[in-house]
């Protein structure tokens, strides 16, 4: 009777742990079409309002917005949302933006800034954000300033008394959150300011900030509500490169624009190549790995960012690259204001190649130009990845985001983020997005944001290589792991991952010796003998994590939090697997065999003979304009323009880079273009030009035979 009652209650437990299982992952699967629903609400919402206003018509301002789009900031034709978004808010609409990195959100706020009389405000998050719009517009001729712990008391006495009197000729104000938190006069001016009808338009740059929801919280921002009830009959346009439904909704509300018009562009960067690879256990490989990646792949110094997981990392990873021959530089919210400054202007100048940052450095890149971004370590969530990456490629052109990943890194994100608002979730989707060999990267994208799936094209590792993976069935490992796991808990004690790592593969080196028990069964069986590797423990170890099986216990110090293992909710069911009811795999994904890629990768910006002329010619007309970054002189799109067109007058110049510019630069950019064609008549670019020229020629000439003979 005893044996029936114990078999029973074996039973029972096993039943009650398959429920226990079953309810979280049906918990996940909630919260996930929550999201989804959310954000479907959001893209309703969407489509009312665009089919209630077209912000695509005519509208009274049309000519002078594409004069200004030309002849000042040198760009021919509007992006997707751009000419919508800039007549909503012309229209005194409020407005939100969520439109990806590289898609032109600055200008959304900039052109209506010099169409509306009156100075624009700006709030944005980081000091270098902010100084490179303020210099960039100068460049373009356009009145800007900044208040900033950076502003002396000169330039901050001389914008107080313009915003007051209104003399002079500013457009646009650039500030941080914490000078509408924390500055009583500042308020008081902005106040005056809009009394007299001089304040155009409020605009909140990092709009996702707003939001505890977010990926990047800032507690500043929960007090931007303020510039709504004061100026309640300015528009205010929020923008962000990505916002879920919920953080959208959570943002309206603490900026009080509640209704608004709402833009959102596909999260899909088609010039990004996105790849994840496997990170080495020693420091040194790994620096190694990303020196040979750089040199290989960007022989010509094109510029990059790689992202480290802590200040110290950032130092050691950067001198690690120079040794190596490679000019990087390390960038951290520790380094000296002054120093800071220094290398990101070094860097954007293209006197460095790398930069080395923390998340620190994510929002404030104003760079186009960036070839590639490497990751040392994992982010934090799938929308912190998403984000950062995005810093690569913003002028349109093939650019690459390579991510190395080591299971051993998640426990230290996860120290991090597990007190925030699903960070243990979004930290583990992350993991999930590094250890699949078979999913297509950009499909976790669309997912997390709910977006459509579109076509890769063969812009990821898993879509680009013929990748032989197999699914391997490592259940016995899993329970070995379990148990030992276990074991540790009933003598008090407790094991990281790294320690479990060691003591697992030390059980199993001696039941291999002694070739006994479930150590020897489970090495004779499945490794043949073969000692088991850090590598694939540790992706055992973290599978079973993110199946529940194993679950991080979080113990804090006084000086740090540590991350322990312990047994999950759903680890009797792995034990008691030899149920019926209770059946349960533990499958890990191993690519054991990359073959050829299956589309070729264009990742030279500059490949023309041209076009590198012209780079250099930026580069010394930007050092002679007073330290101009180059691509405020040309940008890539300007270049490539200028290669295939080759303009040989002013006026032709012009069309292309705008009078502005024109005025600026223009004797100089023709002379060298002439120079170059006559030195170079072999050059493909040249000849292609030549040609075009001829053929527009002709049918200009028998367009105007035709003319002549009807008349």
């Amino acid at each position: 009777e005893n044996v029936l009652q114990e078999r029973d209650l074996f039973a029972f437990t096993a039943q009650i742990a398959v429920l226990c299982d079953r309810q979280a992952r049906l918990l996940e699967e909630q919260a996930e079409l929550r999201q989804l629903i959310d954000c479907c609400r959001a893209s309703e919402e969407d489509d009312i309002q665009i089919i209630e206003q077209d912000w695509s018509g005519n509208f009274e301002w049309d000519n002078e917005a594409s004069n200004l789009l030309l002849n000042v900031f040198g760009i021919s034709t509007f992006r997707r949302n751009q000419r919508e978004i800039v007549n909503a808010l012309m229209s005194n609409k409020n407005v939100v933006v969520v439109m990806a990195a590289g898609g032109g959100k600055s200008l959304c706020y900039q052109l209506p800034a010099l169409l509306r009389p009156g100075i624009a405000l700006v709030v944005s998050p980081l000091l270098s954000l902010i100084q490179d719009q303020v210099m960039g517009l100068a460049a373009l001729g356009v009145s800007a300033a900044m208040l900033t712990s950076t502003t002396s008391k000169e330039e901050e006495k001389e914008i107080y008394r313009v915003l007051e009197k209104g003399d002079g000729n500013l457009r646009i104000l650039y500030v941080t959150p914490e000078k509408i938190a924390k500055s009583k006069r500042f308020m008081s001016k902005l106040e005056k300011c809009n009394r007299a009808g001089r304040l155009s338009l409020v605009a909140i740059d990092e709009a996702h900030c707003c939001s505890q929801w977010g990926h990047d919280f800032r507690p500043d921002y929960k007090n931007l509500g303020i510039l709504k009830k004061q100026f309640p009959k300015v528009p205010m346009i929020a923008l962000t490169a990505t916002a879920t439904g919920r953080v959208q909704r959570d943002l309206q509300e603490m900026l009080q624009i509640l209704p608004c018009e709402r833009f959102t562009s596909s999260v899909n960067r088609p010039n990004l190549f996105y790849e994840v690879r496997d990170k080495k256990q020693v420091a040194a490989d790994v620096i190694e790995d990303i020196a040979l990646f750089i040199k290989e792949t960007y022989p010509s110094n094109e510029s990059g960012i790689v992202y480290c997981f802590s200040r110290k990392e950032c130092e050691q990873v950067a001198d690690a690259l120079r040794k190596r021959q490679i000019s990087a530089a390390h960038y951290h919210a520790d380094m000296d204001s002054g120093l800071r400054t220094n290398v990101h202007r070094r860097w954007s100048s293209n006197q460095l190649q790398v930069i080395v940052g923390t998340v620190a450095f994510g929002m404030g890149i104003n760079k186009p130009d960036v070839r590639f971004v490497i990751h040392h370590t994992l982010s934090k969530s799938l929308e912190t990845y998403y984000q950062e990456s995005g810093r690569a490629g913003r002028d349109g052109l093939p650019s690459r985001c390579v991510l190395y990943f080591r299971p051993a890194d998640v426990p230290r994100q996860s120290c991090m983020v597990f007190s925030e608002n699903t960070g243990l979730q979004n930290l583990y989707a992350m993991a999930r997005y590094c250890q699949s060999k078979q999913r297509c990267r950009r499909a976790a994208f669309f997912q997390y944001f709910a977006e459509q799936v579109q076509e890769c094209n063969g812009m990821c590792d898993t879509c680009a290589f013929e990748n032989d993976v197999v699914e391997k069935d490592v259940t016995e490992y899993g329970k070995s792991l379990v148990q030992s796991v276990m074991d540790v808990a009933e003598s008090d004690k407790k094991t990281t991952l790294l320690q479990l790592v060691d003591l697992w593969r030390s059980q199993l080196r001696q039941a291999g010796n002694h070739m006994s028990g479930v150590y020897g069964h489970i090495l004779q069986s499945q490794t043949g003998d073969k000692e088991m590797s850090k590598d694939d423990a540790e992706q055992i170890i973290l599978q079973l994590i993110l199946d529940g099986t194993l679950a991080k216990d979080f113990q804090h110090t006084a000086y740090a939090t540590n991350a322990y293992v312990k047994a999950g909710s759903a680890a009797r069911l792995i034990l008691q697997g030899d149920l019926p009811s209770c059946k349960r795999k533990v499958i890990l994904e191993q690519c054991e065999k990359r073959g050829p890629v299956k589309t070729t990768l264009d990742d030279c910006a500059m490949q023309s003979g041209m076009a590198r002329m012209l780079d250099k010619l930026r580069q010394t007309l930007a050092a002679a304009d007073g330290g101009l970054f180059p691509y405020a002189v040309l940008s890539s799109e300007h270049i490539k323009r200028l290669s295939s067109q080759v303009p040989t007058s002013i006026t032709e110049l012009d069309e292309i880079i705008g009078k502005t510019k024109s005025s600026k630069y223009g004797e100089q950019i023709i002379t060298a273009l002439n120079e170059y064609t006559t030195k170079n008549t072999d050059d493909p670019d040249t000849k292609e030009a030549s040609s075009s020229k001829r053929v527009a020629t002709t049918g200009g000439q028998a367009r105007q035979t035709k003319r002549s003979r009807n008349a």
